[in-house]
């Protein structure tokens, strides 16, 4: 007997699952297990390998307020996050109306997307290396976003820092927020796991430079 085809859908997804099974660990994940774990163990003095403080998850979430009017700017955001993460954000919708802000329940206000695996590893990769470096006038990311469990959170003034994203198609700059939720039960370990990762926390101490003001004009008598 003749063998059926395989549908469309079945094939798309084989060709989607085959790269993914080849590729291997990543970098940063390398890195993490060959020169982060032994480290921890050293600072901290875990007795057990589980204990060391490791990633659990990532999340990218954008907010775009200008969907009420403007449903064009939704569809923008969610390329340009694709595009970074490499996975399809959810889009969200508003919880309850706000008469002031003309916003009904349901609304679509923005997207988000968590990112696990190797996916995680690989953007971390590129955040902290290919993306951060990228910020105008950029001192280091400031060390007291951390929540008391061990999470850390940062703020990105806009998606263009991201070398995947072209600047002639994008529309506006929009800013983002990434979340990293770790498995450490304190700020201190989370801040030493990202350190050792290459995160680029700000020195401890350091202030913004003073501009100095240029010297007052004398009045003529």
């Amino acid at each position: 007997m003749a063998r059926n085809p395989q549908s469309a859908q079945e094939v798309t997804i084989q060709a989607a699952a085959a790269p993914q099974a080849s590729i291997g660990k990543s970098r940063l994940h390398e890195r993490y297990e060959r020169d982060v774990v032994p480290a921890l163990q050293r600072d901290f003095n875990y007795r057990n390998p589980m204990q060391v403080p490791r990633l659990h998850k990532v999340s990218v979430n954008v907010g775009v307020g200008e969907a009420i009017a403007n449903s064009k700017a939704l569809d923008a955001t969610v390329r340009d996050v694709s595009i970074i993460t490499g996975q399809k954000p959810i889009i969200k919708k508003a919880r309850k109306s706000i008469a002031q802000f003309k916003l009904r329940e349901g609304m679509q206000v923005g997207v988000s997307v968590t990112l696990r695996g190797e996916r995680m590893w690989e953007f971390l990769d590129r955040l902290m290396n290919a993306a951060l470096p990228r910020t105008r006038d950029f001192r280091g990311v400031p060390s007291r976003s951390f929540d008391g469990r061990g999470n850390f959170s940062m703020g990105l003034r806009e998606q263009l820092i991201f070398p995947e994203i072209s600047y002639d198609q994008v529309d506006k700059a929009r800013g983002l927020e990434v979340s990293i939720v770790t498995t450490a039960r304190t700020d201190q370990e989370s801040r030493r796991l990202l350190e050792l990762l290459g995160m680029p926390f700000q020195r401890e101490g350091e202030a913004a430079p003073v501009i100095a003001r240029p010297p007052a004009r004398r009045r003529r008598r």
